[in-house]
């Protein structure tokens, strides 16, 4: 069992877990609205609802992956978090 680091803030650990955990079920509802989408069972006005709820999710995880991407920066080079290069895909 770790001991908790007496500098950190107190709802850091919470807030690190809950943030993950806020993605994950955006994501999943975001997974569920297009697979609803797809099947083309719903009417113009839930279709236009969904879509609606779908962006406000699609910013939230965007947000989400974007706070994650700068926590890593700083974690790299807590001095120069904007030197830090992007990640090298192993696409052509």
């Amino acid at each position: 069992m770790s001991t908790p680091d007496p500098t950190a803030p107190a709802s850091a650990a919470a807030t690190d877990g809950s943030a993950v955990a806020g993605f994950e079920r955006s994501l999943d509802e975001l997974e569920s609205l297009v697979q609803r989408l797809e099947k083309g069972d719903l009417s113009l006005d839930e279709s236009l609802k969904a879509y609606e709820r779908g962006i406000a999710l699609f910013r939230r995880c965007q947000t989400a992956l974007d706070q994650a991407e700068l926590r890593v920066r700083l974690l790299s080079d807590p001095e120069d978090p904007d030197g830090a290069q992007p990640f090298a895909t192993d696409a052509p």
